[in-house]
């Protein structure tokens, strides 16, 4: 199949931005004219099978009848209403299935239109939170190293301090407190020396500076874009309880582990703990349409409520979009139909067999599976251009991105197609290794 109108390439890359790319030295582009199930067809007819969900958003494949047809139903009755003074039911809707599958502490949402603006939300709910309970000074934000947030100011703050965008915008980003990131693999077993060797940084700076502190954000169990790395559940569990004890907010950021893409609904359950605030996004419409979401306790909002405003400020213009939300609600049924448990445990068992010999390939530092990633790290960063070409010519979409090769694909993939995925994988990684190139770390977005 090809597009009816030719894609003008010169066009492109002379007036258009790319995430992440130079407008003198733009990465190349590819020209998608339509997708279906997990392939995208390019304009010279060439399909090929999706292994990054279009950045982990498109969960349950392309052209889904369930979420076409309400998508379909919404934009012929109401596409879009403000938000401010008006409500509408597929607001209701997709907030009374987001709190019936989230933890019971979690009550009130916020829905909003992309996965920074949901952190930008729920930082905001914290520090607000604070001045409602009389404690202003509680304005800083603890995290981790490594972790990613996405690239609004706020959410840029709460980003890796070395390997993120602080060193662009010099003062313009808030200086944030960090300490380093947990070193215990994901699934292993975990004595109490370990983990109080883990934690032990985090219980420090909580010490010190609780008085200034109004949370912890963490991306639970997987840390994304900051290197998709797999860490302890013991160590998410032992946070939540040094946040109950220092008195600062919990705030889980599963924008990119949520709805199941580590094995468990939400990230979290691995630990069986729950947040204060969370912030959904990125699959929350199945990757149809930009939408995310976030959630607070009663006593979050509350205490937003007794502060100075007395109301939560923020309310963005596409707040609520029904078009989005009637997406969301389709993509959620298809989530509480529970077919992807077996899916993803089926991709997670695949991942691990097909991707096990990659360890032997010279260059490649680690591989590792979780849920539905899979990941091959390299010792050295990789050549984005070349090897998306490469990848590319083998009939796979992966975009590579610093020194990791790596794969989340649509739960509705079958046995072929990732096997084709891993197939690739495998033969980029040994020219990756072979080749040593090298260049600056591509940054993924939460969109």
């Amino acid at each position: 199949m090809t597009s009816k109108a030719a894609i003008d390439y010169e066009f492109d890359k002379q007036h258009i931005w790319h995430p992440y790319t130079s407008m003198t030295h733009a990465l190349p582009t590819f020209g998608v004219v339509s997708a279906q199930g997990c392939e995208l067809t390019l304009d010279n007819g060439q399909r090929l099978v999706d292994g990054t969900s279009s950045w982990w958003a498109c969960i349950h494949g392309y052209g889904h009848p369930s979420i076409l047809e309400a998508m379909q139903t919404q934009l012929h009755t109401l596409s879009h209403v403000m938000f401010g003074g008006i409500t509408h039911h597929s607001a209701i809707e997709v907030s009374k299935k987001l709190l019936a599958m989230t933890s019971p502490r979690l009550t009130k949402v916020f829905l909003a239109d992309s996965g920074s603006i949901a952190v930008e939300v729920a930082m905001k709910m914290a520090l607000q939170y604070w001045q409602g309970r009389g404690k202003p000074n509680k304005q800083k934000i603890l995290t981790v190293k490594q972790g990613y947030h996405g690239d609004t100011f706020a959410a840029m703050s709460v980003c890796d301090p070395d390997n993120g965008m602080h060193t662009l915008f010099g003062d313009a980003v808030t200086k944030q407190l960090f300490v380093d990131a947990p070193q215990i693999p994901f699934g292993e077993g975990v004595s109490q020396d370990a983990l109080e060797k883990d934690i032990t940084l985090m219980r420090a700076a909580l010490k010190q500076h609780s008085d200034s502190i109004a949370a912890v954000i963490i991306e639970p169990i997987m840390q994304g874009a900051g290197g998709m790395r797999f860490y302890s559940a013991d160590y998410l569990k032992a946070l939540r309880n040094l946040c109950d004890e220092f008195d600062v907010l919990l705030i889980l950021d599963e924008i990119a582990t949520g709805f199941g893409r580590t094995g468990k609904l939400f990230a979290y359950e691995h630990a069986q703990i729950e947040a204060d605030i969370l912030c959904v996004g990125k699959a929350l419409t199945g990757g149809y349409i930009s939408l995310a979401a976030t959630l607070c306790s009663d006593e979050v909002a509350f205490g937003i409520s007794d502060s100075p405003s007395g109301v939560f400020m923020h309310g963005p213009t596409f707040m609520g979009n029904p078009l989005a939300c009637a997406a969301a609600c389709a993509s959620l049924d298809l989530i509480a139909s529970n077919d992807w448990q077996e899916q993803v445990s089926q991709i997670e068992s695949q991942l691990n067999a097909e991707l096990a010999g990659a360890a032997s390939i010279p260059g490649v530092k680690d591989v590792r599976v979780l849920g539905a990633v899979g990941v091959i790290e390299m010792q050295t960063a990789v050549n984005t251009a070349k090897l998306q070409q490469a990848f590319v010519d083998l009939g796979v979409w992966i975009r590579p991105f610093g020194n990791l090769i790596y794969i989340m694909p649509p739960y509705i993939i079958d046995e072929l197609q990732l096997s084709q995925l891993t197939h690739a994988m495998k033969l980029v990684a040994k020219i990756a290794g072979e080749d040593g190139a090298q260049e600056e770390p591509q940054f993924i977005s939460h969109g």
